[in-house]
């Protein structure tokens, strides 16, 4: 029998160092690189982008100011929510904030209204002069959409590696990159459509018209452009390739697909009903729980790199007795495991104690990729944090 290798803890030191820089944990971002040309390309189309909608919105609000104010409103709420969801799954080797904002600029502005935007008009008065207005109305949205707009957000993914190549490393940052992106396109194009629906009325009504617009979009948007990006980006990480994720053409292309394949059979779902009502409904119900399947799929696919990164970070740290092997292994699991150890304590106290604990050693892993794995009087804080709390010492007031 071959007897198990025993690492040292320099063996740890070093995986722990090695996992810092696959990983790209910790490192900042600079958008403001004027010698790398994606940076010119990114600033030209965003800025293009967020002019078109301010000057249709603006051109709008005499008449539909309420409306207008409104559906901001509303959708800017909704968005939050779905960000600060997106960023809470991001609980390993988290992308910087600054990063997270230009990918979600790129899906607001970009990818919306330079693009998409474009590029539809011109393939639906195609579909309209070829085969009629009517196959146009009914089929031209599922046969343009899942193409035009998921490769618009794919190319702010393309960019946003060309500008956080050191950032970018694994499918599951393009799995959380492509989803904000994804979630700024959602946003903005729900804006549209409700700013659309207040003119049906030709004025009568507008923030009544709207109304039926913005819950349907809130309601179904579940399962819509967040989603599609996340699959779609994850996919394409795969397909390129990346320092610490190896290239796998077939599963990328794989998710490319389907995230277009679902794309397409929303967009085509009152054609495929045929006006009827009940089957268009169980349509939408299907297709939303196929992509929460698929997405929650996807991220299960992806998250194990960034928790073997984590693992290897704080490794090193069961070994000095910072942390117990126990405490790793729920914040390295999933959920379950997490919740699983917090119930292990005693009492409601102990089980709140053992959540804090494991927050505590999240932010020392933070310190530690911050420090490069170097010692730093944040990492010994972080560490005195995580014994503090373990004890049940009151903190120190400075």
């Amino acid at each position: 029998m071959t007897a198990p290798v025993v690492q040292t803890t320099d063996d740890l030191i070093t995986i722990r160092a090695e996992a810092i820089e696959n990983s790209g944990w910790g490192r900042s971002f600079a958008f403001y690189q004027p010698r790398n040309a994606a940076f010119w390309v990114y600033l030209l189309l965003v800025v293009s982008g967020a002019f078109k909608l301010f000057s249709m919105l603006s051109a709008s609000a005499p008449a539909y100011g309420d409306a207008i104010a409104l559906s901001i409103a509303l959708f800017g709420v909704y968005g939050a929510v779905f960000w600060w969801f997106t960023h809470h799954i991001d609980r390993y080797a988290r992308q910087p904030v600054k990063l997270i904002v230009v990918a979600f600029f790129w899906g607001s502005f970009a990818a919306t209204w330079v693009m998409a935007a474009n590029a539809n008009d011109a393939i639906l008065a195609l579909y309209a002069k070829t085969f009629g207005q009517a196959w146009a109305s009914d089929w031209g949205a599922g046969l343009t959409a899942p193409f035009t707009e998921e490769i618009a957000k794919g190319v702010g993914l393309l960019l946003l590696i060309s500008l956080a190549s050191r950032l970018v490393r694994t499918a599951f940052d393009g799995f959380i990159l492509g989803a904000f992106i994804g979630l700024g396109f959602q946003i903005f194009e729900d804006i549209l459509y409700a700013l659309n629906s207040a003119a049906s009325q030709f004025g009568a009504n507008p923030v009544g018209a709207e109304m039926s617009t913005i819950v349907l979009r809130m309601v179904f948007g579940v399962a819509a452009h967040t989603l599609y990006s996340a699959i779609f980006c994850t996919g394409l990480v795969y397909l390129l390739g990346r320092p610490a994720e190896p290239r796998r053409v077939g599963r990328g292309l794989a998710l490319m697909a389907s995230a277009m394949l679902l794309h397409g059979l929303w967009d085509s779902a009152g054609a495929l009903a045929q006006g009827k009502n009940a089957l268009l409904f169980l349509l939408f119900v299907i297709m939303i729980a196929a992509a929460l399947i698929l997405v929650v799929r996807v991220f299960r696919m992806t998250v194990p790199r960034e928790r073997q990164f984590l693992r290897e970070v704080l490794a090193p740290e069961v070994e000095r007795g910072v942390i117990t092997g126990d405490e790793l292994t729920a914040l390295c699991g999933d959920r379950k495991a997490r919740k699983a150890f917090r119930k292990s304590a005693g009492n409601h106290a102990d089980r709140k104690r053992n959540e804090y604990v494991l927050e505590a050693a999240a932010d020392l892993a933070d310190a530690l990729a911050e420090g490069r794995g170097t010692e730093s009087g944040r990492v010994e804080f972080a560490r005195s944090e995580v014994s503090r709390i373990r004890s049940g010492q009151p903190s120190v007031k400075l």
